[in-house]
């Protein structure tokens, strides 16, 4: 027994020695001899390749990130981060959090003198909290938010970041929004990829939109991020209607990655629709994910889901339809990648509702605080993140493995696949 936990011990930690000492011992070992088992379980880093930490609490002193495995000599500005972190501050309309921060990105490190080249070395974003109203919070530290975070945080680890909801509050996102404006500036400028997400749903309001030829202006013309006017103005409605009874509901986001890179991925168990899925699901609220056809193919014939290949005047492989969102057998295959995400409805509400204390009183609690009524319209920008995080990790990973050498001999049709990288050396 004690060996085979020796065994698990150097297993989990991936290494012969734990926290610098000596791992279990044998079963002749002495009890002095043995050293609890030690688990690496912080899950605040992300990726593989390029590497993301997130820092920091709702009601803390800043929030922020640090990015490491970023290509050396890649142009990135604090305008182009900034950008991206003003489209995910709260108070943008009446729809939204009226939490007022101004949500200013400070790059530390990983830059030239020229504050826009990177180094090659960790590059740390922080954004100070400013608007802070811990005093809200009072009614939640004894009693538990039904559907939110504050219960299971408290099971796992007996306590908890009561003000704003520390680590579970969305603004843990920031370090991810800004670490995905990096990520975007990689794919961009390495084959020319655009990653637009959309809100497509809210309650039962649906957008119709043309995937092809939709802008980020237009996502952006409405406080909604819809570039469907008329569901917009709709959905907008829907939001404002649950916000002025102290409800709150939830939607869907669509996400299209125009010009993807062929070949990301890495299965079996590194697919990338398996690390979109892992991605996007850690976002706060999000229930739901779905590529391709989703749970729709589930549906079909298989000579109605299949995409006929053919061969385009470019001499590339495509297909003629995208049932597959762009992935197949793990590996991105050229054509977009279209996925989507739902949100439940937020947690914190104002309306009272049945819940138990730390105490395990039962208790009705009507909740204080500064919460959007649907998260959707400012969870654009994060999905967006999170995708870009994942196809720029995976980027590299497919550079390292399938590019170093001469693609001259590489068989299959598609010759373009073959020099999709060659204006990167």
């Amino acid at each position: 027994m004690h060996a085979a936990l020796d065994m698990g011990c150097q297993a989990f930690t991936g290494m012969g020695r734990v926290g610098g000492r000596a791992p279990l011992q044998g079963r002749g070992a002495g009890p002095r001899a043995r050293n609890p088992l030690v688990v690496q379980a912080a899950g605040n880093t992300f990726g593989h390749s390029f590497r993301v930490t997130t820092f920091g609490e709702s009601h803390g002193g800043g929030v922020g990130c640090v990015v490491d495995g970023v290509p050396p000599r890649l142009s990135i500005t604090k305008e182009a981060i900034q950008y991206e972190l003003d489209r995910r501050r709260p108070g943008q309309s009446r729809i939204t959090t009226p939490r007022k921060e101004s949500d200013t990105a400070e790059i530390l490190s990983g830059l030239a003198a020229d504050r826009q080249t990177t180094l090659g070395t960790p590059i740390c974003v922080l954004v100070r909290n400013a608007d802070q109203r811990s005093g809200d919070y009072a009614e939640m530290e004894a009693a538990y938010r039904p559907s939110h975070a504050d219960a299971t945080y408290d099971f796992k680890y007996g306590i908890r970041a009561v003000a704003g909801g520390g680590r579970s509050s969305a603004r843990e996102t920031i370090g991810r929004v800004a670490a995905g404006a990096i990520a975007k500036k990689l794919l961009h400028e390495v084959a020319g990829t655009e990653i637009l997400a959309y809100v497509s749903r809210v309650r039962d309001v649906e957008a119709v939109v043309d995937q092809e030829t939709m802008t980020h202006e237009q996502i952006e013309s409405t406080p909604v991020r819809c570039p469907d006017p008329d569901s917009a103005g709709r959905m907008y409605a829907a939001i404002d209607e649950v916000r002025t009874r102290g409800e709150s509901c939830g939607g869907e986001v669509t996400c299209v990655v125009r010009r993807c890179p062929k070949g990301l991925g890495q299965p079996v168990f590194g697919k990338l629709e398996a690390e979109l899925a892992a991605a996007l699901m850690s976002l706060p609220a999000s229930k739901g994910f779905e590529i391709g056809s989703g749970f729709s193919g589930s549906r079909m014939l298989g000579s109605e889901h299949n995409d006929a290949f053919y061969m385009a005047p470019d001499g590339s492989v495509r297909t003629r339809t995208n049932r597959s969102g762009g992935v197949q057998g793990g590996i991105s295959n050229g054509e977009d990648v279209v996925l989507r995400l739902a949100f439940k409805p937020t947690a914190t509400i104002t309306a009272r509702q049945d819940t138990v204390n730390r105490s395990g009183e039962d208790i009705q609690l009507a909740a204080r605080g500064r919460h959007d009524p649907c998260v959707v319209p400012r969870a654009v920008p994060m999905v967006e993140a999170m995708v870009a995080l994942v196809l720029a990790d995976a980027l590299l990973q497919h550079y390292g493995q399938c590019e170093l050498l001469p693609r001259s001999s590489a068989a299959g049709a598609d010759v373009p696949s073959h020099t999709q990288f060659s204006h990167a050396g």
